[in-house]
Order: C-alpha cells, then structure tokens, then sequence
C-alpha cells in the first residue's frame, strides 16, 4: 500500500496552494502576493506547467503563430525551440534566417546565425541540462550543431516526425523521441508534452507520466524509502492524483483555486513534486539529499504575462485578462 509521510507531504498541498493564490493575486492584482518568505524569495515554477513563461511563449508564438504551417512544421519548430528553451535565442534565429520550417531548415545558415549569437551571450536557457556529447556527432564542434544536426538525420529523414503525427498515444510519442540521440527520458517526456499542446496530436495529458530528477527527489521525501522502493515514481504521482482531494482536505488546503476550472495534470502534479523538493530544503532542512540549497533567487520580469493556452483546453475564452502586467510593487514568480 503507499503510504505518505504526512508530516513531508502536507508541504506538497502547502506549495500547490500557496504558489496558486500567488498566480491569482497577480492575477486581481493584490498585494502582497505572499506571506512566504521562500516564495518570495527564489524561484518556483507555477502548479500549472503550461502557464511558465517559456510554455506560454512557445504555444502563442512557436505554435499558434499566424502563420499556416504543416504538421511537420509545428513539430520541428516546437523542437528547434525547445532545444533552446529561451525566447530570446527564438526570435534571433528567426529574424536572421526567417520562419522556421521543413523548407528553410538550413543547418550552414542556422549554425553560422547561432555562432555570431552565441559572442553576445548564452543561447541555451538553464533551465534543463542539455548534454553536448553522442558518438554520433562528436565530429561537430559545438553543441547547438550537434543537437541541430540530429534533429536533421533522426527526426527528419528517420522519419521520427512521421511517427509521431501518426503516434497512438502519449506513451508512443515518448517512446520516438526517447529512441533519439540526447534525448534521455526526461526531455522525451517534457517534447511529447510540448508536442500535445499543438494540433498535431492530442492525447489526455493524465494517460502517461515520467518522473524527472526533481520529481523523483520529492516523492522520495514525500513517500520515504518503504513507498519509493515498493512503488515506481509514476505509481506515486498516480495516487496523489487519484487522492488529490483526500489530502487537500486533511491538511486543510482545500481553498485551491485551479486554473480557469481546469484541474492539475499528471505532468502538473510531477513538475510540483520537483518543486516540493526545492522548497523542502529550507522548511525541512533534515530532508537533504544531494541538493542542499535552492540555486535561483527569483528576479523580476519586467515584461508582462501574456495568457493564452491550446485553443482545444476551451479554458481561452473565461481569461479576463490575457496581459497581466509586470510591477515593481512586489516580488513575483512570473
């Protein structure tokens, strides 16, 4: 039977609350937006996956563009950014070698653009770990030109694109991306969500889940070491869904308020375990694994958060208000 350890996981619900009242806060414009310290102080990412700044950029801007682009397209383009992870790196490509697509996927002209990029700063954002190193395409010098260069002979022309529009489940589409160089479980499982938020495919974000290093440390102080050795991590991420509402109730963080009457998500609820982990740190210090200290303060925005999600959530429509202004009044986690 898995069984949590109540006195850890009640700092699950604790940050799955107190993290959402800040997004509405900023949201009604209330201050302050928390009372937390530690939230006030570094950064956390929000309950919902989706609603980060990097996810909303990429669903406005890399996949609902205005432009009419085939479903290959839309795949490629979702992995070009990805790759990056940083809007910035996005909109100097694009402005240098035009709209990313089948047709002008140039390696020479992308790679010459992102070496000129790369002396007036990074061009990868930090936020995942992006090995540079596959015996594969060890003969190219840089990173970016390597990871370019698989999605060239792998995606492409191994037809793994293909694949995944004509894919069965979330599951498959993982499993195609997992099969490809770089690409170990945890990029495959945040590209094949990346990949759902378009058109193309369109599967329940609850039908699969895979836990990532943040993940799996959270559900290990969260479920101890008789749950996480019995369990999978997976298995665990189900149960705290499956009984979301028990223990919100018992710990009396039940005034969760979700997003626009959508409820969390498996890929939701695993990102949280990963930031119970950080937050674990400095309200349960005892609890320490391999990671001793949150690594990043939070540093204001200045720009404001553009709301807007895949047309098919129908949640578009009940959003009051698509630009919620960056301010200097407070500290914000945007």
């Amino acid at each position: 039977m898995i069984k949590p350890n109540e006195e850890v996981f009640k700092y699950y619900f604790y940050f799955i609350q107190e993290r959402m009242n800040i997004f509405w806060n900023k949201y009604e414009e209330n201050y302050p937006l928390t009372q937390d310290p530690t939230l006030q102080s570094y950064k956390f990412t929000n309950v919902y996956r989706a609603m980060d700044r990097v996810s909303q950029y990429l669903i406005k801007n890399v996949i609902y563009s205005d432009d009419n682009f085939s479903d290959k397209d839309v795949l490629l383009r979702i992995i070009v950014f990805k790759i990056f992870n940083k809007p910035d790196t996005w909109e100097y490509l694009e402005s240098e070698v035009g709209k990313i697509s089948l047709e002008n996927f140039n390696l020479t002209d992308i790679n010459n653009a992102l070496l000129k990029r790369k002396d007036s700063g990074p061009i990868f954002n930090n936020a995942y770990m992006m090995t540079g190193t596959h015996s594969l395409y060890n003969h190219l010098d840089f990173k970016h030109e390597k990871w370019l260069q698989m999605v060239k002979n792998e995606l492409i022309d191994q037809s793994v694109f293909d694949k995944i529009i004509e894919a069965k489940s979330l599951s498959d589409t993982f499993d195609y991306l997992r099969g490809c160089s770089f690409i170990g479980d945890f990029l495959a499982y945040q590209y094949a969500i990346d990949m759902n938020y378009s058109n193309v495919i369109n599967f329940s974000e609850d039908s699969f889940v895979k836990a990532g290093i943040g993940a799996i440390r959270g559900v290990k102080k969260c479920f101890g070491n008789a749950s996480s050795s019995k369990y999978s991590n997976e298995d665990i991420i189900k149960f705290t869904q499956d009984n979301f509402e028990y223990y919100q109730s018992k710990f009396g963080y039940d005034d969760f308020i979700p997003l626009f009457g959508r409820s969390p998500t498996l890929i939701d609820l695993q990102n949280c375990f990963c930031e119970t982990d950080k937050i674990l740190r400095v309200k349960m210090p005892d609890l320490q694994m391999q990671n001793k200290r949150i690594k990043q303060r939070y540093q204001e925005t200045p720009k404001p958060l553009e709301l807007f999600f895949p047309p098919k959530w129908d949640i578009n429509y009940k959003i009051d208000k698509p630009n919620i202004p960056a301010t200097n009044k407070e500290l914000t986690l945007f």
